[in-house]
């Protein structure tokens, strides 16, 4: 008996959403989906019980997309899942678990085995926070309830494994009988949370100016001189503190998204038995989606999780740490880059120094900023190459979805081979180019800053999902309104 059929019957007694039976109304499938958002925002508000105001949250740096909040049964957020897709996706690519993603029975081994590696990773991202000591219990509530400390510490792994399990049901809720996917949706709700804090915030930072973009140019208009603001040294005070150049940053990302994600190569179809019904193929630029970028800094803020969890045993060979920000050694080059703040020489002069650190070398720095922009190119088309073949998007599940609709290519003869030729011309080399472009465009994200410290990867993922949530609901009113259409996208 091989691997796959010993794992199998272990795999479909996993607990799981119910599948619909039929289809599900346009009018459901909103009511589903906003739903599971108005709940995400409860959960993220609800703290975790016995938790002490001393805690570190390792993934403070990647909120924007780990969709979580710290402190609270949101603590994990979307993290697991993105680290056990990680795990699996290079299992298989590498050929280690071989398994092909066009076959139904393959593809429902590989969505259980990765349901199984969510309920492993939730377990292996609460309990080294926890034994680290960066998740700590509140002694004062256990000598209040005349219990160990050890009892308060359960408590709150128990709230946060629940939290995670929470968030892997969301998602499948969303993606059976709602509208795009839950981790989407979760990506999108935290993101507007920090810009609508990044516009509004009155609270003070630690240079005593208000964190909100607004509030900030109010203080600095009531308490600053106009001497000073427009000479050399109050332009780049209003660029960079002043949130000029995030804002920039934000509205030019925006934009820019949007125009890519409607740009498309367009391959003609003609029905095979209605003649004159005719329609196109839309292959787009970032035709994985954007969605491998969260693959690529899940990567990075796993290897950053590990060198944190190994200093703070006093093993600082692959560098030393200042709360969760890395300040020397390997770590220091394999971090993300989020902000001015991590390359302009001034700035990063300024935060070190804060720290008590010794400040990088120019090199050091040039150093940083490029073995993030290969992470984030090569990762980007790795992963996007990844995501395509695992999600059904590669060449030849897209020809047999073609072919089974009734659809064919004008001038190639009606079968699935000629279809698939076709596709193998433009999917695998726009896949490619799109996974290159999107990483280029995220490091240049980061590089600039974004409003309510959201990082590149947040901004430019939130702006990808609405932005494909838009056409998917334009697809499901068309469904509604046409019911032959859902026979290409495989529905009943």
């Amino acid at each position: 008996m091989s691997l796959k059929d010993s794992l199998e019957p272990i795999f479909n007694k996993l607990p799981a959403v119910a599948s619909p039976e039929g289809h599900v109304h346009f009018k459901n499938k909103l009511m589903w989906t906003l739903g599971i958002l108005v709940l995400y925002f409860a959960l993220a508000n609800v703290p975790l019980f016995g938790l002490s105001s001393d805690s570190i949250d390792l993934f403070e740096s990647y909120r924007a997309f780990f969709a979580g909040a710290s402190g609270s049964l949101m603590l994990l957020g979307i993290g697991p899942i993105v680290t056990a897709s990680i795990v699996l996706q290079l299992l298989v690519g590498a050929d280690v678990i071989k398994l092909d993603m066009s076959n139904p029975s393959d593809q429902a081994f590989f969505q259980g085995a990765q349901k199984f590696m969510v309920f492993v990773m939730i377990i292996l991202e609460a309990l080294p926070q926890i034994a680290g000591g960066y998740i700590q219990p509140d002694e004062a509530l256990a000598s209040t309830l005349g219990v160990g400390i050890g009892v308060i510490t359960f408590i709150i792994f128990i709230q946060i494994c629940i939290g995670g399990l929470l968030v892997l049901f969301m998602d499948e809720v969303v993606s059976k009988w709602g509208i795009g996917s839950g981790v989407g949706l979760f990506i999108v709700a935290g993101v507007s949370q920090q810009i609508v804090t990044g516009l509004f915030n009155w609270t003070t930072d630690s240079s005593g100016l208000p964190t909100g973009l607004f509030p900030k140019w109010i203080y600095i208009v009531q308490n600053v001189g106009a001497d000073y603001l427009f000479s050399g040294d109050g332009i780049t005070f209003m660029l960079v503190r002043g949130g000029i150049l995030a804002l920039i940053s934000t509205v030019m990302i925006f934009l820019f998204v949007v125009y890519v994600e409607s740009t498309r190569i367009e391959i003609p179809l003609a029905h095979s038995a209605v003649r004159g019904a005719r329609g196109k193929f839309p292959v787009k630029l970032i035709y994985a989606s954007v969605l491998p970028m969260i693959l690529v800094r899940a990567l990075q803020a796993n290897i950053q999780m590990i060198g944190l969890l190994l200093s703070s045993k006093g093993i600082t060979f692959l560098g030393e740490f200042s709360g969760s920000k890395p300040i020397n050694g390997l770590m220091y080059y394999l971090a993300p880059i989020h902000s001015p703040y991590d390359w302009i020489p001034s700035l990063v002069r300024e935060t070190f120094t804060s720290y008590g650190a010794p400040v990088p070398a120019i090199w050091q720095i040039i150093l940083h900023v490029f073995v993030d922009a290969t992470f984030l190119i090569v990762g980007g088309i790795v992963f996007a190459l990844f995501w395509i073949e695992t999600t059904g998007m590669g060449a030849k599940p897209t020809a047999k979805k073609i072919f089974n609709s009734g659809m064919q290519i004008p001038g190639f003869r009606r079968n699935i081979g000629s279809i698939e030729k076709v596709m193998i011309r433009y999917i695998p080399k726009v896949t490619v180019i799109g996974g290159a472009f999107i990483g280029l465009l995220t490091l240049v994200a980061s590089l600039l800053g974004t409003l309510g410290s959201t990082s590149g990867t947040g901004l430019l993922l939130a702006v990808s999902i609405v932005y494909r949530l838009y056409e998917d609901i334009a697809s499901e009113q068309m469904m509604e309104m046409h019911p032959m259409v859902r026979s290409f996208f495989g529905q009943e």
